[in-house]
């Protein structure tokens, strides 16, 4: 696994891209790290990870979301 970003959520929690391979794929992972009681980061339930094949596509979508006025 290679850490490429983390970003503070919120005072406990951070979102850590990474970029990993499974069975085979190479992965985007997208994951929520909260901060457990012994102060150390631990990954939780929320996420994602797709190929890094759609990984355009999605940053096309993002782009999009954040050029909307909302």
């Amino acid at each position: 696994m290679t850490v490429l970003a983390q970003i503070p959520k919120n005072s406990r929690e951070e979102i850590r891209v990474s970029r990993d391979e499974f069975n085979g794929h190479d992965l985007i992972n997208l994951r929520v790290y909260y901060k457990a009681d012994d102060g150390v980061m631990r990954p939780g339930k929320q996420g994602l990870a797709f190929k890094v094949e759609i990984l355009p596509d999605i940053l096309d979508a993002l782009s999009k979301a954040g050029s909307q006025d909302g």
